[in-house]
C-alpha cells in the first residue's frame, strides 16, 4: 500500500488537539454550532442544494425561508441539521450499527419523502457521470449486512482517518437509499473522525471535482486518492480547530 504521507501531520495535530482538551461547556456548545452550520452547508452545497452558507445559517437558526430559493433546499437544510444533533449522541459511543446509519438517513430524509427516509431502496438507481451501476435492490440488503459485519475489523486494522475513509466509500458504493446516499456517507464518516476523538471534517463545494473522482477511483478498488483526499480535509479540519480554540480561549 502506498503510505499516506499527510497522515503523519495528521497525528501531530491531533496531539495538540488532545492536549487542549477537555474545552469548557461554552466552547463545546459554541463549537457545535459553528460546525452545524458549516457541514450542513457544504455537505447539501456538494449535491446542488443552492443556500449559501449564511442562508443556511438563517433557515437554521432563524427559521427563516429565503425568497426565491426551493422548498426542498429548505427541508434538506433543517433535516442535516437534525440528523447533525444525532452525530453528536452517537459520537459518545464507539458503536456504529445499521440501526444508526438508517436512523441518521431518516433523519435527513423524512421531511422530503417520508416513505422513503430511513429505508433500503425498492428500484434501481443509475449515477450520472460514471459507469458504475450501484447494487440492484434485491442485493442491497445482502450487501449492507456484510458492511456491517466487517465495520468492528476495518476499525480495527485501520487508521482512524482510513477508517472513516473506508466507511464513506462502502456507503456510496452500495448507494442504499434512493437519495441522499452522499449525505448519509459524509454523516457516517464524521461520525468516525469524532468517536476517535478528530475534529468534525468538511469537504468544500470547490473540491466537488476531486472528491467524485476520487469516489469513482474507488470503485475500481483503488481506495487511495479518496484516502488521501479525506486525510487532507481532516489535516485542514485540525488546523481550523487549533484556530477556533485559540480564539475562544483569548480574552
Amino acid at each position: 500500500m502506498i503510505h499516506d504521507d499527510k497522515i503523519d501531520q495528521v497525528n501531530h495535530l491531533q496531539q495538540q488537539i488532545n492536549q487542549l482538551r477537555p474545552l469548557n461547556r461554552d466552547a463545546l456548545l459554541q463549537l457545535r454550532e459553528y460546525y452545524r452550520i458549516g457541514l450542513t452547508y457544504s455537505s447539501n452545497a456538494l449535491e446542488g442544494n443552492t443556500l449559501t452558507e449564511s442562508e443556511t445559517k438563517v433557515v437554521i437558526e432563524d427559521g427563516l425561508t429565503v425568497s426565491g430559493k426551493p422548498l426542498r433546499d429548505h427541508l434538506e437544510a433543517i433535516g442535516h441539521s437534525e440528523a447533525f444533533d444525532t452525530l453528536y449522541e452517537l459520537s459518545k459511543s464507539e458503536k456504529i450499527d445499521g440501526a444508526a446509519i438508517l436512523n441518521l438517513h431518516r433523519l435527513f430524509y423524512y421531511r422530503i419523502d417520508a416513505s422513503n427516509a430511513g429505508s433500503y431502496r425498492t428500484k434501481p438507481v443509475i449515477i450520472t457521470g460514471t459507469s458504475f451501476v450501484p447494487p440492484p435492490p434485491s442485493k442491497i440488503l445482502s450487501a449492507m449486512n456484510d458492511f456491517y459485519s466487517q465495520i468492528p475489523k476495518q476499525r480495527e486494522s485501520l487508521h482512524p482517518v482510513h477508517f472513516a475513509a473506508w466507511l464513506h466509500i462502502q456507503l456510496a458504493t452500495i448507494h442504499p437509499f434512493i437519495d441522499g446516499n452522499g449525505r448519509t456517507a459524509r454523516l457516517l464518516m464524521n461520525l468516525a473522525l469524532m468517536q476517535s476523538g478528530h475534529p468534525i471534517t468538511i469537504i468544500p463545494p470547490l473540491l466537488r471535482g476531486d472528491y467524485i473522482s476520487a469516489l469513482q477511483t474507488s470503485n475500481s478498488g483503488d481506495n487511495m486518492p479518496f484516502n488521501n483526499l479525506l486525510s487532507n480535509m481532516v489535516w485542514e479540519a485540525q488546523r481550523e480547530y487549533l484556530r477556533l480554540i485559540k480564539s475562544l480561549q483569548e480574552e
